[in-house]
């Protein structure tokens, strides 16, 4: 049903990989998000939370380099341990505290000097603008539907993101107390489509429509990608998952496993996918003059 689709929205959609580590080891933590193009000038739609984490990226990284820096100094001085753990003070480290955050935009654009970003007041919707950069590496940008009337609960919409992380270029440097991106493993992660039925409606306290409910859950690193129907018409974007007590709960309840009776609990939820409206993701961009397509 959304085989021509899909192939139509990939040409657009791309991933943003992203590696990780905390104050307690050296190993790197892989992560994605989504982000799709809106036009042929570098402009790209994605959730505010995922600008977010790529704006904190810095200060994080500055923070630990400034860290490193004070450790460095110390780490002949015979009181090390206890100078050390006044350092750790000082930066509030633990050993679950993020120290690095890095972030790659795959096949977006050949480079850029950095963003302009616009984050939407009250949504969780942002526009990132590349700048500076030689040649767009995204074959086409999105259609947005002209007409959402036919958005209606019982439409089969799909969703496309990348919430599996299987890159692998990327490697820690122990020498440097760095984690950094390589030329080696693998530099993609597949593109993971996920159809569902549109259940409700999402509006605010002013009774204003702002999203879409989805009968299917988004999955982590779907965030900022499109929903789009089976003509690749993009009718909204992925922005969160909300989760429902269903009240089918089951505790100490026997069932028999290879033959042997087990006892097991279990609180069953249904996952349900948010999305951002087509109409708000219009609207923001005409209030930032950011040109777009409809059909």
């Amino acid at each position: 049903m959304f085989a021509n689709a899909i192939e139509r929205v990939a040409q657009f959609t791309r991933p943003i990989h992203s590696i990780s580590r905390t104050y307690g080891g050296k190993q790197i933590f892989p992560g994605a998000a989504t982000i799709f193009f809106v036009n042929e000038y570098g402009y790209a739609i994605t959730c505010k939370h995922v600008v977010e984490m790529i704006a904190a990226s810095d200060q994080i990284n500055q923070q630990f380099s400034n860290f490193r820096g004070e450790r460095n100094k110390i780490l002949h001085d015979p009181k090390f341990k206890q100078l050390l753990k006044g350092l750790e003070l000082k930066y509030k480290l633990n050993p679950q505290s993020l120290i690095q955050l890095k972030n790659n935009f795959v096949d977006a654009v050949d480079q850029m000097s950095g963003f302009t970003r616009h984050m939407h007041p009250t949504l969780d919707l942002a526009i990132l603008k590349f700048n500076d950069y030689g040649k767009i590496h995204y074959t086409d940008y999105a259609r947005f539907l002209k007409d959402p009337t036919d958005l209606k609960p019982g439409k089969f919409l799909c969703r496309l993101g990348f919430p599996f992380p299987e890159f692998s270029n990327y490697r820690f440097d122990e020498a440097t107390d760095e984690m950094e991106w390589t030329t080696e493993g693998i530099n993609v992660s597949p593109r993971f489509p996920l159809e569902g039925m549109l259940t409700r409606f999402l509006g605010d306290q002013q009774q204003c429509l702002y999203g879409i409910e989805m009968s299917t859950p988004g999955l982590r690193g779907q965030s900022g990608g499109p929903l789009f129907n089976d003509k690749g018409t993009v009718c909204g974007m992925q922005f969160n998952t909300k989760h429902l007590h269903l009240g089918f709960d089951l505790i100490d309840t026997d069932i028999i496993v290879n033959n042997v009776t087990k006892k097991v609990s279990d609180y069953s939820f249904i996952h349900l996918g948010q999305c951002i409206h087509v109409n708000a993701i219009k609207s923001f961009l005409q209030e930032k003059q950011v040109k777009f397509y409809e059909e």
